[in-house]
């Protein structure tokens, strides 16, 4: 069936790195625009980065601009979130999901991979 699976997650040092990756399978996305939320335990759901189906657009948060780069692989069907300078606030549970960025709606989610940042 249609899927969004993460991977490439994991426990890192405070200042480390981590690649994220998202493979979709099922469909093509494409046409969609993807991106990255996160949720860590007892707080919302909250916007990490998203990129256009062109390629042209990216957008960040304010508290990963700089730190994290979102990019997609049409080809292979993937997005990837590099995320540099890690901070123990950055740990969560992260989600990638395709939809429209326009209209802020997402019709497909992964089923999220953990990131923990220790200091």
């Amino acid at each position: 069936q249609e899927q969004l699976v993460e991977s490439g997650g994991g426990l890192v040092q405070a200042g480390g790195s981590l690649r994220l990756s998202c493979a979709a399978s099922g469909r093509t996305f494409s046409r969609y625009a993807m991106a990255w939320f996160r949720q860590a335990p007892g707080k919302e759901r909250e916007f990490v980065a998203a990129i256009t189906w062109s390629f042209v657009n990216t957008y960040y948060s304010d508290s990963v601009k700089g730190r994290f780069t979102i990019s997609r692989d049409n080809a292979k069907n993937t997005v990837d979130l590099q995320m540099n300078s890690l901070k123990p606030e950055d740990t969560a549970v992260y989600y990638c999901a395709a939809g429209d960025y326009d209209s802020g709606l997402y019709d497909y989610w992964g089923q999220g991979i953990q990131v923990t940042v220790s200091s």
